[in-house]
Order: structure tokens, then sequence, then C-alpha cells
């Protein structure tokens, strides 16, 4: 019988390729000054390339677009704090996510997240979605010393749960990073 309904973050809950052409869109437009010699869609689209969904942190590909758009008069440490502090306020859900959640709840089901990422970074984007309150157990992997695939981290998630793995479902984005790796712990993996 399943008791536990474990989640991925990006991709899964969080619509993350529409939040990141949303905050890259508006960023673009705050910075504007220091980006007049870029234009906007070659400035999104190599932003989104070097970005490889979510694969790549922030740190390499600002260092990189500050390098071919020749920007000068911002630092890619600026740039990556800006990301750091306004993607929060761009994360877009997807569809129906605080109904599912709710509907998961009242059918009586503990619910996990784990999700890869740096902790704060990940919880702001938690909270500005407003599902924290729906979560038994959440793992960031920064602060869990581990990361997906590992399956430590599952097994972490099972334990604080305290249920066994064949009575979880863990849904993902990635095949081998989710789905695979919660398989090989017993979990049912989608």
């Amino acid at each position: 019988m399943i008791k536990a309904a474990i989640f991925d973050l990006d991709g899964t809950l969080l619509n993350r390729d529409d939040s990141v052409k949303l905050f890259i869109a508006k960023q673009y437009e705050r910075l504007s000054k220091q980006f007049g010699h870029i234009p906007k869609e070659k400035y999104i689209t190599r932003f989104i390339e070097l970005d490889k969904r979510g694969y790549v942190w922030k740190d390499k590909v600002y260092q990189q677009l500050v390098d071919e758009f020749e920007i000068t008069e911002l630092t890619w440490e600026e740039l990556l704090h800006d990301y750091i502090s306004e993607f929060k306020n761009n994360c877009v859900p997807f569809a129906n996510l605080t109904q599912m959640l709710e509907k998961l709840k009242e059918n009586n089901l503990l619910l996990g997240m784990i999700t890869n990422g740096y902790g704060q970074f990940q919880m702001d984007n938690i909270e500005s979605l407003g599902i924290k309150k729906y979560f038994d157990v959440i793992l960031v992997s920064e602060w869990e010393g581990i990361k997906k695939p590992d399956p430590e981290i599952f097994n972490r998630a099972i334990e604080r749960l305290e249920i066994s793995p064949n009575e979880s479902i863990y849904m993902g984005d990635h095949p081998e990073n989710d789905v695979q790796a919660a398989r090989k712990v017993g979990m049912k993996g989608i």
C-alpha cells in the first residue's frame, strides 16, 4: 500500500523552463542599461543554452556570458547575486500544483521532496510556490551533503517519513537521477 508520495522540485513541481525564461527576460529588462549592446533574444537564448536545464550552476553561466558578450559594467558575481536574490520572484508552478497536493493530503498520504541544489535557494523557490506547508520532509542536496542519484538521499527521505521503500512513489523529470535512482532503493519511480 502506498503511504507516501515524494517529489523532485525542478521540472516536476516547479515549471523550471518557464521560470528561467521569465527570470532571464526580467533580468535583461532590469539591467538593460548594462546589456543594451546585446539583443534581448540573443541574451535569453544563450543563457538557456549555457544553463543546460539547470545542470550547470550559474557562476559558470554568468562567467561565460560576461566573456562572450563583453559585459563590462557588471561582474559575473553581480549577475549571480541577482539570480540568487531574484529567481524566487519568477517561480512558475505547473498547472493545478496546489490542488494536487491538497488532494494527496486529503487522501492521507505523506508528502516528501528531494531536490538537488543549494539549500536556501531551493527553499526560497519552494516558499515562493507556496507549497512548503504540504510537505512532511524536504531534503535539499546541499544541506544533506549528498545529491541524487545517490541512494542515500532517497533512504533518508524514507527513514524520516518512517515508511519502507515499497510504500512510496517518487516522481521526477530525470530518467536516471530521479526514476532509476528511486527504483534502485525499492521505491516506485515515475
